[in-house]
């Protein structure tokens, strides 16, 4: 299941896909209009995302004499517990965050933090907790693209415990040296 879900999360657009059918379905002709793909490459996004599980079909409905089937977001995707592939995972939101980036609106505040901290275990729980609890606030304020009186925002969060750096080291799986000051 894990390799699927990251799969399906490989390409950029599967997870703006994602986040567009959070508050409600859509269909292929919906989400390429508004990410301004073909039809058929909206279906066959589509069909990746089913595959992982990582969308539904909500509702079929007869338009123009055809069928419209839309889909939405499975709530409660796998997406923050992904134990293999937690690289991955952060490559592919690092991704999508520069292509959000590019797209800020500086005429109005955002929140930017970072950071490796060592903290208790007490406060981690509570500030977890808390992270977990904002980010499914903002999911359940979410409307529609283009709902009259919405703002489209942005939010990648990826908070988890590391190891300390010396147990890495000690282990041989520590990641790359940081530079040295001259």
């Amino acid at each position: 299941m894990a390799d699927d879900v990251l799969r399906a999360l490989a390409h950029p657009l599967r997870l703006r896909m994602l986040n567009l059918m959070w508050p409600g379905p859509m269909s292929a002709a919906e989400l390429a209009r508004e990410l301004a793909i073909s039809h058929a490459l909206a279906s066959q996004h589509l069909r990746r995302l089913a595959a992982a599980g990582l969308v539904e079909l909500a509702e079929e409905r007869t338009l123009r004499g055809g069928h419209e089937r839309r889909y939405r977001t499975v709530h409660g995707s796998p997406l923050s517990d992904q134990r293999d592939g937690t690289a991955f995972l952060a490559a592919t939101l690092a991704h999508g965050l520069r292509e959000r980036a590019a797209r800020r609106d500086p005429e109005h505040p955002g929140v930017t933090t970072d950071g490796e901290l060592w903290v208790s275990e007490e406060d981690w729980e509570r500030y977890r907790t808390g992270l977990q609890a904002l980010g499914d606030a903002l999911h359940a304020s979410a409307r529609p693209a283009h709902t009259p009186g919405t703002v489209p925002v942005a939010v990648t969060m990826h908070a988890f415990r590391t190891k300390a750096a010396s147990d890495t080291a000690a282990s041989g799986t520590a990641g790359s040296t940081p530079p040295r000051a001259t």
